[in-house]
């Protein structure tokens, strides 16, 4: 049975476990402490939620280098809006902000606005669906991508889904909707 470690310090947790645990045969639980993080696990989720919150617990905890470093050492991982912009290597006008930093994408942050800027859209994502419904709250979007980033969705010609190696990362959130084929996707494919 594969165990998936969501990272719950705030944002959108819960709604990545439950989407994880409708798919079956799987075991979740909830990365909140240091201690949490000495459990065995097959994959990482990083939530939405507040970027900046995020980062500074994860260095209050004292969990960002042990987090830094399971993926640069191929701990699958999967990141929607802030678990983007946390593993992002560049944020546009943010220097000297320390961040998981493991993707090689650049990112523009609160890129759809405000809360008001929020919206769906049926778009086709590489791999996963001809027609999935995105939801964008306050979104991110990726500007830029290194040469081992593969491009996996575009909203009106901005990148909203990309991979490279064990990271998946999403611009919107899919917990939010009922279709689990991007999380499915990173339990079949980048979870072994």
């Amino acid at each position: 049975m594969k165990k998936i470690a969501v990272l719950a310090l705030q944002g959108a947790f819960i709604e990545h476990e439950e989407m994880i645990k409708s798919l079956g045969d799987v075991e979740v639980f909830e990365i909140r402490k240091k201690e949490d993080w000495q459990q065995h696990k097959d994959g990482l989720i990083i939530p939405g939620g507040e970027s900046t919150t995020m980062i500074k617990l994860l260095h209050e905890l004292d969990l960002l280098n042990d987090i830094q470093t399971a993926i640069s050492n191929g701990l699958p991982v999967f990141g929607t809006c802030a678990g983007l912009i946390l593993l992002a290597k560049n944020v546009v006008g943010e220097s000297g902000v320390q961040r998981i930093a493991t993707m090689d994408i650049e990112v523009v942050r609160n890129a759809y606005g405000r809360q008001l800027g929020s919206f769906e859209t049926n778009v086709k994502m590489k791999y996963v669906s001809d027609s999935f419904l995105m939801t964008f709250i306050r979104a991110p979007y990726i500007k830029s991508v290194g040469k081992d980033v593969e491009v996996l969705a575009e909203v009106d010609g901005h990148i909203v889904a990309a991979k490279q190696a064990n990271q998946l990362v999403t611009s919107f959130h899919p917990e939010l909707g009922n279709d689990a084929s991007i999380h499915a996707y990173f339990l079949e494919q980048m979870v072994k």
